[in-house]
């Protein structure tokens, strides 16, 4: 048992009258001690359950990412400002994904793009990005840290994958199926940059205090360019049967965006996730060039992050600028590539 330990879980879990918030020092160093298995499973879970409760304060999530900075995988700097797109770990059951069409615009356009995630995952077990990447005839999950970097150099893509690049945050997720609930690790995650320089942050979210949360952490730990997003299920992807509502970081107040979908003429019912092979399909019609409603969700998607990442003068102009990406083949160009230089090495 960690003596050390139990002195933090004593602090967060004594109740609503006497318990206290960690200092972010304290959470570095709680994180740290479970990812390191230094604490036993049950103060782990412990824990983890208390603060779910609680709830955790942006200088918590600060300390805990401070922990995965140090700890975790980091690929290295590139010469042009990458984007990270923070999306729960435990996958979609309602809506199809958008966010690995929406990587493989940015790319093409010259905006480098860094996701991460492991597989199937508790509490909500749904579909996983990895599986979508799989499905596209890219798979991440045999690359050493490496070979994602030359990947990432190469494509302007990279993707880390927990159960490979860090298993020690991986031997922290059956913890999840065993307290039925999502710990503080999982909004945590949304934030988290797994790169060496600036990049810019894009972490979903679903509930308004969660943004907040945000905020703070990023503040404290010098985060300078930062998007939220209140999107499909957690994501980063924005909605198509209501408003999308975004925050603009740094400003404080953070500077308020609502894009709403019928204003260009996007307004429809969000592509349903049936089955992740319909899915797959969709999204290989669409990088094909095919019109579909996945297609116009895509459209949308990009349109915003061209706008957003600076690479087009307005959210219309950043939609004309998706178009002719999508029907002109340079995205499939891109995914092309990225098959290409993914395959060699996981078949080696």
């Amino acid at each position: 048992m960690s003596h050390a330990f139990r002195e933090l879980l004593r602090k967060i879990g004594s109740g609503p009258h006497t318990g206290e918030s960690l200092t972010r020092t304290e959470a570095a160093a709680a994180t740290r001690m479970m990812l390191l298995q230094e604490a036993t499973p049950a103060q782990i879970g412990a824990f983890m359950i208390a603060h779910r409760i609680r709830r955790p304060t942006g200088e918590e999530l600060a300390g805990m990412l401070d922990a995965y900075e140090e700890l975790g995988p980091v690929l290295k700097p590139i010469a042009t400002q990458p984007i990270i797109l923070g999306i729960p770990y435990d996958g979609r059951t309602r809506t199809a994904p958008i966010a690995p069409l929406t990587a493989l615009m940015l790319a093409t356009a010259g905006c480098p793009v860094i996701l991460h995630g492991g597989d199937r995952m508790p509490t909500k077990e749904g579909d996983p990005l990895i599986l979508f990447w799989q499905g596209l005839g890219v798979d991440w999950t045999q690359l050493s840290l490496p070979q994602v970097q030359s990947v990432f150099e190469q494509t302007g893509l990279g993707f880390l994958y927990l159960p490979h690049h860090f298993p020690l945050a991986q031997g922290l997720v059956p913890y999840r199926e065993q307290i039925g609930k999502r710990p503080p690790f999982a909004t945590m995650e949304l934030m988290w940059s797994p790169y060496g320089g600036d990049a810019h942050v894009i972490p979903g979210f679903v509930h308004p205090p969660t943004e907040g949360m945000f905020q703070t952490a990023f503040a404290l730990r010098g985060v300078t360019t930062f998007t939220t997003v209140k999107g499909l299920e957690g994501s980063c992807d924005l909605p198509r049967e209501r408003t999308a509502i975004l925050g603009l970081g740094p400003s404080e107040p953070l500077e308020r965006l609502h894009l709403h979908p019928r204003d260009y003429g996007f307004e429809a019912k969000n592509v349903p996730l049936d089955s992740a092979a319909e899915v797959l399909q969709l999204m290989q019609d669409t990088l094909n060039g095919k019109p579909s409603e996945l297609m116009q969700s895509t459209l949308w998607n990009g349109g915003f992050y061209l706008w957003r990442c600076g690479i087009s003068p307005s959210v219309e102009a950043g939609i004309a600028e998706a178009e002719m990406l999508l029907t002109q083949g340079r995205v499939k160009q891109t995914w092309r590539s990225l098959q290409a230089a993914t395959t060699p090495v996981t078949s080696g």
